[in-house]
């Protein structure tokens, strides 16, 4: 388990703490999984602290604009906060492989280079030169619809959300849903229960999944129900940039 304080940097050592074999496991069989206590909470107080700081972020979204739903996010400016780019850097590292095989799995030729910064060169090649990392915050009544988070045509198939918020005492309601749709079968909805800190994995647009006939690919759409009360933010990872 990983608990760095204000302004520390995750390590490897600190990663290869958490149960990868149960992330994976869980991955593979819901396309979603728990890191528990990614963040420490002072360290999560000091990033959602951040939000009115429109100097450390590149643009602004108001999600009813657009029908994303209702809230905001913005997204982070380079250089990243110091913890924001140690998770992206390390979490990347570990998720590649799972990256590689599930992208074996479902027929598709994509690779992706076991560093970040090599990734984020074939980002820029591809037109994508942007940061992703974002942070969100809903208040009362607001809430995010299901959906991808494509920014090109190179994606990373896996993403992580942290969790900034205190369930209970800072808000109520905002649980985060994934939805699976396999074929010729209903929607699958999976609920993700978080504390503060904790991160979530997940797939960004699809998971291989074994089937009668083969390995087939299943498509994923995520978002978070409606906050009763209270003020939730999160802290969302995307390790490919957006064009």
């Amino acid at each position: 388990m990983f608990f760095p304080r204000e302004g520390e940097v995750m390590t490897e050592p600190t990663l290869h703490a958490l149960d990868w074999p149960r992330i994976e496991r869980d991955l593979d069989a819901y396309g979603a999984a728990v890191a528990p206590n990614l963040l420490a909470p002072d360290a999560c107080r000091a990033l959602a602290a951040l939000y009115p700081d429109d100097q450390s972020f590149r643009s602004t979204v108001v999600m009813a604009r657009h029908g994303f739903g209702r809230g905001e996010y913005k997204y982070f400016a380079e250089p990243l906060p110091a913890v924001v780019g140690a998770l992206r850097q390390t979490l990347y590292r570990r998720l590649a492989p799972v990256a590689d095989r599930w992208s074996a799995a479902m027929g598709r030729a994509d690779r992706f280079p076991a560093d970040l910064d090599a990734f984020r060169a074939l980002c820029r090649a591809a037109g994508q030169g942007k940061p992703t990392p974002l942070l969100l915050r809903y208040r009362a009544g607001d809430y995010n619809c299901l959906h991808q988070d494509v920014y090109g045509a190179l994606v990373f198939p896996l993403q992580v959300a942290v969790l900034l918020s205190a369930p209970g005492r800072d808000f109520s309601g905002g649980a985060f849903v994934l939805t699976e749709q396999r074929p010729r079968m209903q929607s699958r909805v999976e609920v993700v229960e978080l504390g503060q800190g904790d991160g979530v994995i997940f797939a960004v647009r699809e998971r291989p999944v074994e089937g009668t006939r083969g390995v087939y690919r299943v498509a994923l759409r995520h978002g978070v129900s409606r906050i009763r009360s209270g003020e939730r933010y999160t802290v969302g990872i995307i390790f490919h940039d957006a064009a």
